[in-house]
Parts: structure tokens; C-alpha cells; sequence
């Protein structure tokens, strides 16, 4: 159990995160870290991306996905993965708005 716990907050603390302020509340965040594709080739891998609701559609979540691109580009980091729901329709249309293509197929079943 303790070894779970360091390695979870190994990989918390390798996060960064970008937080996107206006008139002195938290419009949105989003957190990205490094990491090796199955390849081996190392990318950015984006955990979270979250917009307070009152600050949806102003292009909060672009800026905060253009601070991604940016901290991918400086570590020279040439792919940036994301997942998502496949029924959130309105974040995969704002992926695709910003040139994210859908790779990869996840599934998964729930034991209830």
C-alpha cells in the first residue's frame, strides 16, 4: 500500500499544471506530464482540462491547450495524447476543432 502511495504521488508531483485566472477566480485548468507512448517515444499526455461552466465558450480551454502545445514544444515532445469520454460529444468537437484526431479505442466494462 505505501509503495502505491509514492508511486502515486511521484507521478502527481511530475504533473504541471496551468491555471487560467480572470477577474481573480479559476476559470479553468489543465494538467499535463511526460510520458513514453507505448512506443517508447516520450509525449505530453494531458490528465485534466477542466473550464468553470460560467467561463465555457470564451476560449478559456484553447488557451490553456495552447500553454500544453507550448510546454510540449520546448521539451521537443512531438505528439500530445488525451483521452475522453466517447459520449462527450461537446469535448471531442472541441478537440477536433483544435486538430486532435481520435487514434486509439479504449474499452472497458464495468463489473457491477
Amino acid at each position: 500500500m505505501l509503495a502505491a502511495i509514492h508511486r502515486w504521488l511521484d507521478d502527481s508531483l511530475a504533473d504541471v499544471a496551468f491555471v487560467a485566472v480572470e477577474a481573480g477566480s479559476i476559470a479553468g485548468f489543465v494538467t499535463v506530464t511526460e510520458r513514453k507512448h507505448f512506443t517508447g517515444v516520450p509525449e505530453a499526455y494531458v490528465g485534466e482540462l477542466a473550464v468553470a461552466e460560467d467561463a465555457e465558450g470564451r476560449g478559456v480551454g484553447r488557451v490553456l491547450m495552447e500553454a500544453v502545445e507550448a510546454w510540449a514544444r520546448e521539451r521537443d515532445l512531438a505528439r500530445i495524447s488525451l483521452d475522453t469520454g466517447a459520449a462527450n460529444a461537446s469535448a471531442r468537437g472541441f478537440y477536433a476543432a483544435l486538430g486532435y484526431e481520435e487514434t486509439d479505442v479504449r474499452l472497458s466494462k464495468a463489473l457491477t
